[in-house]
């Protein structure tokens, strides 16, 4: 059963990242990439939560992708019925998944103290000659 549920969130993410990019015209998501990073339906196949990945130029324009596909989910699931065969479509649920962009900051970070300890270990290299 829990292959059978994992077959389903995975076709139905991927079908979902398709017609965002394929179907849904809206001028609004010319300016952004948008893809499916995690879907999870409940074991009853009625809801789903779909977490977003939605890169665009600068927060305002990320935030306008994200209400259009909000906007757009009864034609996203109209879309679903033809391209997904399974008998009851769940109502879909879209998030923001934060967890790329919280990444990106943290190796950042993580760039930036590995910066500082280089030049720490060349300025005591240079004292001690």
């Amino acid at each position: 059963m829990k292959i059978k549920m994992e077959r389903v969130n995975s076709e139905l993410a991927r079908q979902i990242t398709k017609i965002i990019a394929e179907d849904v015209k809206d001028p609004r998501l010319h300016n952004a990439i948008v893809g499916v990073t995690k879907l999870y339906t409940t074991p009853d196949l009625k809801y789903a939560k779909v977490y977003l990945s939605i890169y665009a130029a600068n927060d305002e324009e990320r935030q306008e992708a994200y209400y259009t596909i909000c906007r757009s989910k009864t034609f996203i699931r109209n879309m679903l019925k033809d391209s997904v065969q399974i008998r009851l479509l769940p109502e879909l649920n879209f998030i923001i998944d934060d967890s790329v962009d919280y990444s990106i900051k943290i190796d950042e970070i993580l760039n930036k103290i590995k910066k500082l300890d280089e030049q720490r270990t060349i300025a005591n290299t240079d004292e001690e000659q």
